[in-house]
């Protein structure tokens, strides 16, 4: 119990180190990213540090499986150099059961990273789009999905708009039941539009069977309403701005996920995406217990049999293969081509059995 006390806090240890490194990496190249996006638009230094704090907890969590992979290999090769791994086989003990108190502390920091740096990535990121496209164009375009149908605001010179819809098509280029509420630069509403369906083309959205009501102080609305068969409504919107308002899985917490993919289907949205990110996060701890057993497999060896460099290339490389086929997975289970659960499961557990069959092969031959 001590000695998996003792690889416990050393793995820790590593980790940590390997984490400051690559947040101090990611902190500079990514302000030096938000400069140059947001050069132009007259942005001060101070924003861009906000920017770049808010960003950083997202690249943290992508590049949390390389932070695994280095920490298990600094770990063991510290070990290997001070000859530590030699004394603990002397002692009787297997590689395998020298590899538990890592793989623990690696399911540990995976169930953290799913339960709470996950919403924390969350928040931050959603905070992150509204801020830069405030800075970028002065105003949101938002989509709100919830149990009462779709929620758009579109802004323009003549003030601000706000859609309402029960659902959509797939892409939200196509919307049913809804209604147009139109306000005046100064705040106040002037003109309420209801219809059929709202189709979205370049520059306008096309409405179908909709009545328009004049919202004017001294007017009777439903006295001057005046209706239309087709209607053309002008439109700061593009398909584009929409989906990217409608945000990526990662910029909802996976709390609230089951409830959102819910709400996405009701509102004729595919959920699919998020449905595999779901299965994909609850399988990351995992994923992340994979990866500390393939850097384990080539650096569980004593220093002096030569050839440290290129086991630790090895295991890097190795790595990245694998965090590509779990993203190739992904991809495959977005678009409906394999099963979400075979998507989002099958490449952390071919991880951990592919990392099983090298260390037996190493160990016991």
């Amino acid at each position: 119990m001590i000695l998996h006390t003792y690889f416990a806090r050393r793995f820790l240890q590593s980790v940590l180190v390997v984490t400051a490194v690559l947040l101090s990496v990611v902190v500079l190249v990514d302000l030096i990213d938000q400069t140059r996006k947001f050069s132009d638009v007259g942005v001060s230094f101070g924003q861009r540090v906000r920017l770049t704090i808010l960003n950083v907890p997202e690249t943290i969590n992508q590049i949390l499986p390389l932070i695994m992979i280095m920490g298990t290999v600094g770990l063991f090769l510290n070990l290997a150099r001070t000859s530590e791994l030699v004394v603990t086989r002397a002692s009787g003990r297997s590689a395998l059961r020298a590899l538990v108190a890592p793989v623990l502390v690696a399911l540990a920091i995976g169930i953290f990273a799913t339960t709470m740096l996950g919403p924390i990535v969350a928040a931050t990121s959603k905070r992150y789009a509204v801020l830069s496209e405030t800075y970028r164009s002065g105003g949101v375009a938002a989509l709100s999905v919830s149990e009462n149908g779709l929620w758009l605001r579109q802004g323009g010179a003549q003030g601000q708009t706000v859609i309402r819809a029960a659902r959509s098509n797939a892409d939200a280029s196509v919307l049913y039941d809804v209604t147009f509420i139109a306000y005046a630069p100064n705040g106040g509403p002037v003109r309420r539009i209801e219809a059929a369906s709202a189709a979205l083309r370049e520059g306008a959205w096309s409405l179908r069977s909709a009545k328009v009501w004049p919202l004017v102080a001294g007017i009777n609305p439903e006295a001057n309403a005046v209706t239309h068969e087709l209607l053309s409504v002008p439109s700061t919107l593009t398909l584009d701005r929409i989906r990217e308002s409608l945000g990526t899985p990662a910029g909802v917490s996976i709390w609230d996920m089951p409830e959102f993919i819910a709400q996405l289907e009701q509102a004729g949205f595919s959920a699919r995406r998020h449905e595999v990110w779901l299965q994909s996060e609850l399988a990351r701890p995992i994923f992340l217990m994979g990866m500390v057993l393939v850097a384990a497999a080539f650096t569980m060896r004593h220093t002096r049999f030569g050839g440290t460099g290129t086991a630790v290339l090895a295991a890097v490389l190795l790595g990245f293969a694998l965090y590509f086929v779990r993203s190739f997975a992904q991809i495959l289970g977005e678009n409906g081509q394999i099963p979400v659960l075979l998507a989002a499961w099958a490449p952390p557990l071919a991880s951990i059995l592919l990392a099983l069959g090298l260390l037996l092969q190493t160990e016991d031959g």
